[in-house]
């Protein structure tokens, strides 16, 4: 990063003012556009410094975002880091801030009993993401199966509680590795909500948002599967209402490469915003609708809208669950469950640690429903 004295000339080509814009040392700016010979002053018209000073701004955009990317990967962290202190203090380092991080939030198995007492005579409803939650993070979003034991402890769950799906995916596409025909099913991080299929019934449709959206979505799918075809390792994956670009298997150098390809397609489509998860760029129709407004909306569909005798449940493992645990905070009803191994930044009042806890609290909460109807 270098500062440069920038002279304006007026129309007459004489010198009206100077100003220091900083150039950062990146391939974005045009070779040979500024010096490298730092102070040196050079002259630059108003509309040169005007393209500049868009660029720069592009730069350091692009740059937040690949700050955000590399954030959603701890690991990246740790490499770099063991190359400036030894692997004791990290360790030490990273697990003084872990068990900080618990007193706020901790497990939701240790303090089992704990929640259930706040349960008491009121109807528990379980919202569940997918990714992370019920099944492990894969390289390959394709092969994100859940276990057998999953599976079995979702259904057991479906018996005693309402019980919903709400995933970034298509609903389809989770359904199809969930097969559980009783749950509830919020696709496209809850712009496709369905209820539950009851013998030859058909898909019992309750609500999507964004229907309109659904050509300029196929639009961009196309126009980003082939603009990211140079990026070895990024998989862009359509999910009926909204887009998913993951970067899990895209070398780190080029994630820069690949969040400038993203922007520069959106650029064209004012109507649609992008947010981030985990590894991975979330594309989706800019209305007020998230995972939070899906559990309203599906609380509401259950008759519990204005109850206080409702206690939802929900576990989540990705940024976009914040919404939801956000509600739940609001609402000063249930709490939500982040499941991650690290520490973060969440509105969740407990957490699980990857998907092998979440079905052990899955198959404790049935077993204590259990003993409570006998």
């Amino acid at each position: 990063m270098t500062k440069q004295n920038v002279r304006v000339p007026d129309a007459a080509g004489s010198v009206v003012g100077v100003s220091t814009v900083v150039i950062p040392n990146t391939a974005l700016f045009t070779p040979g556009t500024v010096s490298s010979s730092t102070g040196r002053c050079i002259p630059v018209s108003r509309r040169n410094l005007k393209l500049m000073t868009k660029k720069l701004e592009t730069a350091q955009k692009i740059n937040a975002w690949v700050d955000s990317m590399r954030a959603s990967s701890p690991t990246s962290h740790v490499r770099a880091a063991t190359s400036t202190r030894s692997n004791h203090q990290l360790q030490q380092q990273q697990q003084n801030n872990k068990n900080t991080w618990m007193i706020h939030h901790p497990s939701a198995i240790e303090k089992f009993e704990k929640i259930m007492d706040e349960s008491k005579g009121k109807q528990i409803v379980m919202f569940l993401d997918y990714d992370g939650t019920l099944s492990p993070i894969v390289d390959d979003p394709q092969r994100a199966f859940m276990s057998d034991e999953m599976r079995r402890a979702v259904r057991d769950m479906a018996k005693h509680f309402p019980t919903a799906i709400v995933t970034g995916r298509c609903k389809d596409k989770v359904y199809d590795f969930v097969r559980l025909a009783e749950l509830y099913y919020a696709g496209s991080h809850g712009m496709d909500i369905q209820g539950p299929i009851g013998g030859v019934e058909k898909d019992t449709v309750l609500f999507q948002p964004a229907s309109e959206f659904i050509p300029m979505i196929d639009e961009v799918y196309k126009i980003l599967w082939n603009k990211t075809q140079s990026t070895p390792g990024a998989i862009v994956e359509n999910n009926k209402f909204c887009l998913s670009v993951h970067f899990r298997r895209v070398d780190e150098k080029r994630w820069a490469e690949l969040a400038d390809q993203v922007k520069d397609v959106l650029k064209n489509y004012p109507n649609l915003i992008l947010t981030q998860g985990r590894k991975v760029l979330e594309i989706r129709p800019s209305i007020k609708w998230d995972k939070g407004k899906a559990l309203e909306f599906l609380l509401e569909s259950l008759g519990y809208s204005q109850s206080s005798d409702v206690f939802p449940i929900y576990v989540g493992d990705d940024r976009t669950d914040e919404d939801a645990f956000k509600v739940l905070r609001q609402r000063n009803q249930g709490f939500g469950i982040l499941v991650s191994t690290v520490p973060k930044e969440t509105n969740a009042s407990y957490t699980l640690q990857e998907p092998s806890e979440v079905k052990t609290f899955l198959q404790r909460l049935v077993e204590w429903q259990s003993k409570r109807m006998h």
